[in-house]
């Protein structure tokens, strides 16, 4: 892990000092992760458990950081599910090319529009009812 402190102003690097300082501090008090899991492994063994058997499979791999940091990398339309949509505009060149009007306008259309065309001009001709 690199932090680009070559933007930060002074008061910024102090703060950034501090932060870091009192970090340490928390960590350096705490105890060793082996001694913690050596008194975990014992305690369960003395109960008659294995940590198999109290935290499932999972149990022995490193902890991750939970259903929040997950929820942050899912995308905004993760969960829900959009519908088909009929294309609304077609290349006259090539008509396999289509365009429903969502996103970021086909290479095609941008040349079209970029030479003083309309998008308009491009509109499938819906049958009428």
């Amino acid at each position: 892990m690199s932090i680009d402190l070559s933007g930060l102003s002074p008061k910024e690097l102090a703060s950034l000092i501090t932060q870091a300082q009192k970090r340490q501090t928390v960590i350096s008090k705490r105890t060793p992760i082996t001694k913690v899991r050596s008194r975990i492994l014992k305690f369960a063994k003395s109960e008659g458990y294995t940590i198999e058997e109290l935290f499932g499979a999972a149990g022995t791999a490193a902890p991750t950081r939970g259903k929040k940091a997950a929820a942050k990398k899912a995308s905004p339309t993760a969960g829900r599910k959009l519908g088909k949509v009929a294309p609304k505009y077609r290349n006259p060149a090539n008509t396999k090319e289509t365009w429903t009007g969502r996103g970021k306008q086909p290479r095609w259309l941008a040349a079209y529009v970029a030479s003083g065309k309309k998008p308009e001009e491009f509109l499938i001709k819906q049958p009428k009812k």
